[in-house]
């Protein structure tokens, strides 16, 4: 048996590029791109024939079907890492914080979050309920932060399909220009 390294490299390139290309369309699919998501489906189901050809036509070959897995893999990782740095949306983060009387909600509206605060009554007593609108990109951001200000907090995420009106339409973009602007003179 035969190992034909370029072979084994476009096997794998392929696959990576295949698979890769499958997970944007995916989260583009989920987010509502309806022109870009079917564009890249075009592409990713040629590349898939492509290369599913070159293995199928040497199956004799475990090589060539071990690669092809691993290009797999490798591109499912590719995707993730694609996703997660384009972070396209919005999140909704509702933070249950323990005490009613603090200012944990015009904090985190300096910070350029827009914030709905209500009541709630958890076992334990009252409770104050913030659900805070923000670009998937600066999630991780708002975590610290309601952890900084508020160690004892529940928080909960989902990400929210349609958004119309309200605060978030306008305010919270020109408040984050705003404070990178700020942030830019400091530096």
């Amino acid at each position: 048996m035969e190992i034909d390294v370029g072979l084994l490299l476009v096997i794998f390139v392929i696959n990576v590029s295949y698979v890769t290309l499958m997970t944007i369309r995916m989260m583009l699919t989920m987010k509502g791109y309806r022109l870009a998501a079917p564009l890249i489906s075009m592409l990713e189901v040629t590349i898939y024939i492509v290369g599913l050809g070159l293995v199928l036509d040497r199956l004799d070959n475990f090589v060539n079907i071990f690669v092809y897995a691993l290009g797999y893999a490798v591109g499912i990782l590719a995707g993730m890492k694609i996703e997660e740095y384009l972070a396209l949306g919005y999140i909704m983060v509702t933070a249950i914080i323990p005490s009613v009387e603090n200012d944990i909600p015009n904090k985190l509206r300096e910070l350029g979050y827009g914030v709905t605060t209500s009541f709630a009554l958890g076992k334990e007593g009252d409770r104050m309920v913030l659900e805070i609108l923000t670009p998937r990109k600066t999630e991780r951001k708002l975590y610290r932060q309601i952890e900084e200000l508020v160690p004892k907090a529940f928080v909960i995420s989902h990400e929210p399909k349609y958004i119309s009106g309200g605060f978030w339409t306008k305010g919270v973009k020109k408040r984050r220009k705003e404070i990178k602007m700020e942030q830019t003179e400091q530096d």
